[in-house]
């Protein structure tokens, strides 16, 4: 019974990560992880491996993703396994769509992969301890994520 309410529990913990995205909700996308979290969005991004403190990726995630006029993250066919009473990892499909109209040509980016996530039971409850992203294709107008992913320029005094 305990690895059914396990499984639940990290289903809604990745279902939240997603919801917390899209609706720019941060502090429920913060509530997703532990204090340290291991990031691998280096596959189709180039990004290295970093490990930050959760706060750190919070605040770094948020203005990228606000800087599109939407965006919405399907997360499906999780597949928990459980290393211990204490850790596991979760394989899910992710098709995460970006929407930014502008001048330069299609107004939509969409990633579509899957993320492979690493858990850990903490005092209050599943957290990610590591996300990582792999990009199998993406379509659509990859400008507009790289311009999101730029790091933002100082503004003249």
């Amino acid at each position: 019974m305990r690895r059914l309410h396990d499984r639940a529990e990290i289903s809604d913990v990745q279902l939240r990560y997603a919801t917390g995205t899209d609706s720019r909700d941060w502090e429920l996308f913060r509530s997703c992880f532990t204090e340290e979290v291991e990031v691998d969005f280096s596959d189709g991004f180039g990004q290295p491996v970093v490990r930050v403190h959760a706060d750190d990726w919070v605040t770094a995630t948020a203005p990228r993703m606000e800087s599109f006029r939407a965006t919405q993250h399907m997360i499906t066919n999780l597949v928990i396994t459980f290393v211990d009473d204490d850790r596991a990892t979760c394989v899910a499909y992710v098709r995460a769509s970006h929407h930014l109209p502008n001048s330069t040509g299609d107004s939509d980016q969409t990633v579509h992969g899957y993320y492979t996530n690493r858990f850990e039971r903490t005092a209050h409850g599943w957290r990610i301890a590591a996300v990582k992203l792999t990009a199998l294709w993406m379509t659509g107008n990859f400008g507009i994520f790289q311009a999101a992913l730029a790091p933002p320029h100082p503004r003249p005094i």
